[in-house]
């Protein structure tokens, strides 16, 4: 195949391994493979397997690579297939014969199950920082507009009125979910396959307890066979990945529909807009859109690694190769989705005026009507029908609840009395909402408070 591979195959067809090469994708690893590398050395050494001379060869070797890698001075080669050979080639360039030594006890394919763990590891730290990062954002702002109502939707058609700021802290809620999954993910990944070798393990005197520790594994996967061709830790962190990429989606399409004239909740800023090249009035909300986009590709990404798994036979298949740019792309999608969210939503002007005219509409107070009448003594069935002949009514006239006369609301009930004027406001209803959870002030005091703690 290569000269670092030459065995018991003579050659290996040039569009073969123009197909097989991974090289392209995988070099993201290379920075883990050393540290791997590393690691499976001072074990080697400890366990007396190479002799401190070799090991202080090869390390220094080893260092020297990790510097060219760091400096974008390394030079990948396609004909030797994946991020391993190449290193393993450039350090037998460096070290000598004694850096063929360096592979005793371990196969590619315990190799790359670390390379995929510690890589998926590191970029887990980063991205809870993102998404606490987009939290932190979203806590502001709810702040920062505390006192802001708007109308709360169901099927998109008005409701009941809502804070906005208990609006922001739903989708606070969502991501904190989000987090606490990534977060078992991680947990899952943090278990040693080396050692594992090809499959079987090895007849040398190894100790993956030391190689664990050193790598801050909290313990070492017990069956070889599992070790080498189990990818669950991936799937997790790509089915975590999809649901904050979910919830990503879901907000930023809010974003979108709140955004456009016809509502008008909310500005998006122009650094984070595009215009038509046709239509010199358009600001279009082409982040948004792009991030609610590219959740469908972590779905793919998803769906594309369960098909890989479903039918392979243990142990290792170079099918498993096809798992690592799905990984890859998906910790790409979601850094640079959690990281623009952040910036767009921290930007984002609110038009308090535009979300109270709306208030007038859909007759938000309908539902707050209707457990009036319930706390009067009418059943709340009944006056849920008594409160629909209203509205029913005066979708006719065009008026709202609140226009109506004390003497016009006693003909669809008698129940009403003057005190009904106290619950047909907005703040009025917002305010009464102090059942835990609820959109109260009060409620939404104690839940910003309860995640700023979290945060």
């Amino acid at each position: 195949m290569t000269n670092i591979l030459k065995g018991r195959l003579k050659k290996t067809a040039t569009k073969a391994l123009d197909y097989i090469e991974s090289i392209e994708v995988d070099k993201v690893l290379a920075p883990y493979d050393i540290q791997g590398s590393i690691a499976h050395l001072l074990m080697l050494s400890k366990c007396k397997i190479i002799k401190p001379a070799e090991k202080r060869k090869i390390l220094k070797a080893l260092k020297e690579i990790e510097i060219e890698i760091k400096q974008g001075r390394f030079k990948f080669k396609k004909e030797l297939e994946d991020v391993h050979l190449n290193i393993e080639a450039r350090l037998i360039e460096k070290a000598g014969e004694v850096g063929k030594k360096l592979h005793t006890a371990r196969s590619r394919n315990d190799q790359i199950a670390l390379d995929l763990r510690l890589y998926l590891r590191e970029e887990i730290k980063e991205i809870l920082f993102l998404l606490k990062n987009l939290e932190k954002v979203l806590v502001k702002k709810a702040e920062q507009n505390f006192n802001v109502i708007m109308p709360g939707f169901t099927h998109l058609q008005p409701a009941q009125p809502i804070l906005y700021s208990h609006y922001l802290m739903a989708h606070f809620h969502a991501f904190q979910r989000d987090y606490e999954r990534l977060v078992k993910a991680s947990q899952g990944i943090n278990e040693l396959p080396l050692g594992a070798c090809a499959l079987a393990g090895t007849s040398f005197p190894i100790d993956r307890k030391f190689v664990a520790k050193l790598l801050g594994f909290k313990k070492v996967i017990p069956n070889s066979m599992d070790a080498v061709s189990n990818r669950d830790f991936a799937i997790d962190f790509i089915y975590a990945a999809s649901m904050v990429m979910l919830h990503l989606s879901r907000l930023m399409n809010e974003i979108i529909i709140w955004s456009t004239p016809f509502f008008g909740f909310i500005e998006i800023s122009d650094e984070f807009c595009a215009t038509s090249s046709i239509m010199p009035q358009k600001k279009n909300p082409d982040v948004a859109e792009l991030v609610r986009a590219k959740t469908s590709r972590a779905y793919g990404n998803l769906l594309s690694f369960l098909s890989l798994m479903k039918g392979l036979p243990l142990t290792y298949n170079r099918d498993l190769q096809e798992g690592n740019p799905l990984i890859i792309d998906t910790v790409s999608i979601l850094k640079k989705s959690l990281d623009v969210a952040g910036e767009l939503i921290k930007d984002i002007k609110v038009n308090k005026g535009n979300m109270e005219d709306a208030l007038k509409k859909g007759f938000l107070e309908a539902t707050e009507v209707a457990d009036y009448l319930t706390r009067k003594g009418v059943a709340f069935r009944n006056a849920h029908q008594i409160v629909a002949c209203i509205v029913r009514d005066l979708e006719k006239r065009e008026k709202g609840i609140s226009q109506l006369s004390l003497a016009e609301l006693k003909r669809y009930s008698p129940y009403f009395s003057s005190d009904v004027k106290k619950v047909l406001n907005p703040q009025a209803i917002v305010k009464k909402k102090k059942s835990e959870g609820g959109t109260s002030q009060i409620e939404v005091r104690k839940d910003i408070k309860k995640a700023k703690g979290l945060l």
